[in-house]
C-alpha cells in the first residue's frame, strides 16, 4: 500500500520559532522540511552569480524559465544542479535577498516549486502564508505565536549569538514593524488559516513547541509519532 502524502504547514509572525520547530518535526517524522527562505536566497545567489542586478525585477525573472531549487532531508540547498547551501549564507547573499523577496513573479514562481514539492513528499514548510496561501489543503496546520516581549527577548539572544549589536528595545521595535508590515501587506497577507490550530509558544522551551505540534499532527492525521 502506498504510503500517503501529507503536509504541515507551520505559520506565524516574525520570530515565533516556527524554522526551529519545523525542522525538529520534519526531523521526527522523516519527512522533509522545506525552507522557504532558503529558496528566496538560492534566486538571489543565482542573480548575483549571473552578474545581474537583484534590485532589478525583469533582470531576475529573467533566470526563473530554467531555474530549478532541491532541498534535500539533509539540509544541502540544490540551485540549478550546485550545492549552494553555505553561499547562500554569505553576506552578499543576505543583503539583497529582500529585494528579491519582493517581487511578485518570484514569489509566484517558488510558490508552485513548493508546491510541487508538497505534491511529491510528505512535508513540513514553515513561513507567513503556507496555510492560507500555499498549501490551502495541508493536512495540519499550525499558527504559532508568542508574545511580542517574548520574541524580541528569541531575537535578541539570537543576536547576541551571532555578534549583532542591537538593543532589545531595538529589536522589539523591529518586530513589531514586521508583524505590521506582513498582517497589512496587499499579496498574501500573514493571517491564520480558519481551520489551523493555534499554538501560542510564549511559556514554551523548544521541545516542547515540538510536542505541541507533534500532538496536533496525530490528532489530524493518526500518524504514530515515532520515539525521539
Amino acid at each position: 500500500m502506498e504510503e500517503k502524502i501529507i503536509s504541515i504547514a507551520i505559520d506565524g509572525p516574525a520570530a515565533a520559532g516556527k524554522s526551529t520547530v519545523a525542522k525538529r518535526v520534519a526531523q521526527i517524522l522523516g519527512f522533509t522540511y522545506i525552507d522557504t527562505g532558503a529558496m528566496y536566497r538560492a534566486v538571489t545567489q543565482a542573480v548575483i552569480a549571473k552578474g545581474l542586478d537583484p534590485k532589478s525585477e525583469e533582470q531576475a525573472v529573467s533566470l526563473l524559465p530554467n531555474m530549478s531549487i532541491d532541498l534535500l532531508e539533509d539540509g544541502r540547498v540544490i540551485c540549478n544542479g550546485m550545492d549552494v547551501t553555505q553561499v547562500i549564507r554569505e553576506p552578499l547573499v543576505s543583503g539583497n535577498v529582500s529585494y528579491i523577496a519582493a517581487m511578485k513573479p518570484i514569489r509566484l514562481a517558488l510558490v508552485d516549486m513548493q508546491r510541487a514539492m508538497a505534491h511529491q513528499k510528505s512535508v513540513v514548510m514553515d513561513g507567513r502564508d503556507i496555510g492560507t496561501y500555499v498549501l490551502p489543503n495541508a493536512e495540519v496546520k499550525v499558527y504559532q505565536i508568542a508574545s511580542v516581549e517574548t520574541r524580541a527577548v528569541r531575537r535578541y539572544e539570537e543576536n547576541l549569538e551571532k555578534g549583532i549589536n542591537t538593543t532589545l528595545q531595538q529589536v522589539e521595535d523591529d518586530v513589531r514593524n514586521r508583524d505590521y508590515i506582513d498582517s497589512h501587506r496587499e499579496f498574501a497577507p500573514l493571517k491564520p488559516a480558519p481551520d489551523s490550530v493555534l499554538i501560542d509558544t510564549s511559556f514554551m522551551s523548544v521541545e516542547q513547541a515540538v510536542e505541541a505540534v507533534l500532538k496536533v499532527v496525530h490528532d489530524k492525521t493518526g500518524i504514530e509519532v515515532p520515539c525521539h
